[in-house]
This record gives structure tokens, C-alpha cells and sequence, in this order.
């Protein structure tokens, strides 16, 4: 036993009595915590959105049935969006385009003209009736009533190189609605994107119960076409 032992020690490296640490693998972090404030807020959306619920149902069934008849595919569909603190949730959405229609390009914002988008679903889109599915994600918690519009987590992770101080909208629960939303048109390139940042952080920084009324009215002028009522002349808030 010794002569085989002897034999294969200059092949074998001695094992250390003590083996080094290993290091930890960062964890994400984790969402920030929940102040008495928030949970103020949680409980007004969950009660104003369910109360909107009820209201919309008859509307949305309608919708359902409107787009299921006129193009192939379900009439709802997910969609993974990032939340508060970077968290990815499940978004839900009355579907607007064809089926598949991302299969060939991945994830891309629209276009005016968008040849994805469906006839029924450009008025739909036009009344934001496609949104009304989104006061499920308001009562399971993923979103407020009013906040930052959700990005999808591809276009998100290139925002996020390119635009900077882009995950400080993320302190907050995205909305349906939002200061940006109300004032500035949809996403369709950075400058764009800088453009409703700064909205953005004015309203996280200003949040408070007289801005979110601002924000419901402002809502509701636009739904009806009477921005002019509430819109000035087009600038950037300071934080």
C-alpha cells in the first residue's frame, strides 16, 4: 500500500485542510420597502380600481367579443412588464394587433401607421379601452392607478444603457395613467424617452393627493379630446 501510494503522489495535488470562500453571486435588489404612505395608496387604487371594474366589465366584454370576431387570436393577451424596484410582472392588455405579429422584428414600439395593428384595434387604441385589463394588474398590486408607463424588460435593458438615471421611475408602482402619459405622446426614440424621464421624476418627486387628482381630471379631458384644457405650452419640469 505504501509503494502505491508513493507512486501516485506526484500526480495528485494535496487537498487544503481549509477550503477558500466562495464568493456570493450578487443578489438583485430587493424592492424598496413599503412606507405608510404606500400602503395609503394601495388601499385607494385597490378600492378605485375595483370600483372601475364593475363599471368597465360591460365595456370590456363588448371589446372581447369585438376583436375576437374580427381577427384571429384571443382577446386578451400578457405581456411580461418591469414594475417597481425592477421587478418583471405579467401585464394584461385587450389585443390590439394581429397574432404574431412581433415573430419576425422582437420587441419594437409603435409606429404611427403601424401595419401590426388591427382596424378595430387602431380605435381601440385610439379610446384606450385596450388598457381597461390593466385594473386587474391594479388590484393583484403590480401597478397603480397612476405612475410611469410600464416598459417591456427587452426594451427596458436598452433604455437602461442608453438614457440615464432610467431605473429611478422604477421607485415607484407603474400606472395606467401618469403626469408623462397625460402631457407627452408615446415612445418612438430616446430623445422621446429623456423627454417623458423628466416627467416622470417630476411626478415622483411632487406625488401628493392634489397632484393625483391633476392627473385623474387631466385623464379624463384627454380620454374626451379637451387636452387644450389642461395642457400648456410644451416644457420640460424641473426636479
Amino acid at each position: 500500500m505504501a509503494q502505491r501510494t508513493s507512486r501516485l503522489s506526484g500526480l495528485l495535488t494535496p487537498r487544503p485542510a481549509v477550503r477558500p470562500p466562495v464568493p456570493s453571486r450578487p443578489s438583485p435588489d430587493p424592492p424598496p420597502a413599503a412606507e405608510p404612505s404606500d400602503r395609503v395608496r394601495a388601499a385607494a387604487d385597490f378600492a378605485a380600481a375595483a370600483a372601475l371594474a364593475v363599471v368597465a366589465l360591460p365595456v370590456f366584454f363588448f371589446c372581447a367579443v369585438l376583436v375576437r370576431i374580427t381577427s384571429r387570436g384571443p382577446a386578451v393577451y400578457t405581456q411580461a412588464r418591469v414594475g417597481r424596484g425592477g421587478r418583471v410582472f405579467t401585464l394584461y392588455k385587450i389585443r390590439t394587433m394581429y397574432r404574431d405579429s412581433e415573430r419576425h422584428t422582437g420587441p419594437r414600439w409603435c409606429a404611427p401607421g403601424d401595419p401590426r395593428i388591427t382596424p378595430v384595434g387602431c380605435v381601440l387604441r385610439k379610446l384606450h379601452l385596450d388598457e381597461l385589463p390593466q385594473l386587474w394588474n391594479v388590484l393583484k398590486g403590480d401597478m397603480s392607478l397612476i405612475g410611469p408607463r410600464p416598459e417591456r424588460p427587452e426594451i427596458a435593458a436598452r433604455l437602461r444603457q442608453s438614457v440615464q438615471g432610467y431605473d429611478r421611475r422604477h421607485a415607484v408602482k407603474p400606472g395606467i395613467t401618469g403626469f408623462a402619459q397625460v402631457h407627452l405622446p408615446p415612445d418612438t426614440c430616446l430623445r422621446s424617452v429623456r423627454n417623458k424621464l423628466a416627467y416622470d421624476l417630476f411626478y415622483i418627486r411632487h406625488r401628493s393627493a392634489r397632484m393625483t387628482a391633476y392627473v385623474l381630471a387631466a385623464t379624463g379631458l384627454k380620454l374626451l379630446g379637451l387636452k387644450a384644457l389642461y395642457r400648456r405650452k410644451p416644457r420640460v419640469p424641473t426636479e
